[in-house]
């Protein structure tokens, strides 16, 4: 499965992935880009990620939480260049049950946020530009991914 991708995420598909006549339990998080970020007006984002590490660590997290949990899970993280409202990410997760869906899918994107080689740089309305350090971003509800800045890049102008 490819979970790396530059087009538009296809919600109704991912969900359809999951579904099935015993999973009656089914939750979904979509991560938007948003026009704000540190009391900063975002004009856009701008994933990049290493590509063959992300993917690997993306079917590792899926295949903990279909371990953990008797679910299904599909998930989907965008690179390139995202617009405010696009999906940045998105995961659903289907099983018999809610309490399971709902745990592996706040499994799931808790790991990607913490675990994949995914940086997010912002574009704001000032001119500027910022990668963002995940790690800043925990628990304040922001769609940006782990690992750090890229090799080579800083903080922006």
């Amino acid at each position: 499965m490819d979970f790396l991708t530059d087009r538009p995420i296809d919600h109704v598909a991912l969900l359809r992935s999951v579904e099935s006549a015993e999973r009656g339990g089914i939750a979904c998080f979509f991560g938007a880009v948003r026009n704000h970020h540190g009391g900063r007006a975002v004009l856009r984002l701008d994933y990049s990620a290493y590509g063959a590490m992300a993917e690997a660590e993306c079917a590792r997290i899926v295949a903990e939480a279909e371990a953990r949990w008797p679910v299904a899970v599909a998930l989907r993280h965008r690179i390139g260049r995202l617009e405010i409202g696009d999906t940045a990410v998105a995961i659903a997760v289907a099983g018999a049950h809610r309490d399971e869906a709902f745990a592996a899918c706040r499994y799931v994107i808790e790991e990607v946020k913490s675990r994949v080689p995914i940086w997010k740089r912002e574009l704001y309305a000032d001119g500027t530009e910022e990668w963002v350090e995940p790690t800043r971003q925990r628990g304040d509800g922001a769609e940006g991914q782990g690992g750090g800045v890229p090799a080579g890049q800083g903080s922006g102008s």
